[in-house]
């Protein structure tokens, strides 16, 4: 049945139509920060965090402000909570199905979900002395950007950057994906991306594009003693202005029939690259 009286519902879809009409016609269409997923998001700005890794490294972060834990009795020993009681939160014990009535059963929350302060992401002048970091461009899948996290805390990143817009907010799905890193490494946003390029160069900074067809191997072009990694987003790459600021684009040569690799893995292959030369 049509509908004529101009609800919300219309306006949304007359967006998307616009939207994918621009594209079409090859303007820039809106993309606003990527929605945190049903039952992740709780009331008063927490979000809901689940999965033992994840868990027992949000319990261990002094930065963590958790307001409530829902755990089964199989998962608290897990986790090595004797006395819920002695927790500085609500903590209750329940059933594996209590949980799944909040993630949904497709979410493997292995019988603990805590609801919790999201973490403040930092400026980019808090970035210390760290000699490697991870530069986001427009990576909107949680599920990349959590692996993502969890490659750049196993070779030893000090930080990763993205975009105040268009990159993904906190949430179960990403801090899953992170398996703990999420609360190991410090996040940095920034407004705009080619200034906040230009201020890592002026601390020293190489800055290194990953493009496909970068004219030199990856390998081949580190130098200097502090590197930065940019990865674009899946199909997309670098934008343009990001590919016109960074000191070097550079490629990972790949010998097999399949040329390109998912960002999450070559995020954690330029990774590996980059702290062999670093001699760390």
């Amino acid at each position: 049945m049509s509908n004529k009286t101009g609800t919300p519902k219309d306006t949304h879809y007359a967006k998307l139509r616009r939207a994918h009409r621009d594209e079409k016609a090859g303007a820039p269409a809106f993309r606003p920060r990527q929605p945190v997923p049903p039952g992740e998001s709780v009331g008063d700005g927490l979000v809901r965090l689940y999965g033992l890794h994840t868990v027992r490294a949000a319990l261990d972060n002094p930065r963590r402000k958790i307001r409530k834990m829902l755990v089964t009795r199989n998962a608290a020993e897990r986790l090595a909570i004797a006395d819920l009681a002695a927790l500085p939160f609500t903590a209750e014990l329940v059933e594996p199905r209590d949980i799944d009535k909040i993630t949904g059963s497709d979410a493997v929350h292995q019988g603990v979900l805590v609801e919790a302060e999201p973490l403040r992401p930092k400026r980019l002048d808090a970035l210390g002395d760290t000699r490697l970091v991870l530069v986001l461009d427009q990576v909107t899948d949680p599920h990349n950007v959590g692996a993502i996290l969890r490659s750049a805390v196993a070779f030893g990143a000090g930080a990763l950057i993205t975009t105040a817009r268009h990159s993904p907010q906190e949430s179960g799905v990403l801090a899953k994906s992170a398996s703990g890193a999420l609360e190991h490494i410090d996040q940095i946003e920034v407004k705009n991306l080619a200034d906040a390029l230009g201020q890592l160069h002026e601390t020293g900074f190489q800055t290194i594009g990953l493009d496909s067809d970068g004219p030199a191997e990856l390998e081949k072009s580190f130098s200097g003693d502090r590197i930065a990694l940019v990865l674009g987003a899946e199909g997309k790459g670098l934008r343009q202005k990001t590919r016109e600021t960074v000191t070097t684009l550079a490629r990972l040569d790949m010998p097999g029939a399949i040329r390109s690799l998912n960002v999450s893995n070559a995020a954690a292959v330029s990774l590996y690259a980059a702290r062999k030369f670093l001699g760390q």
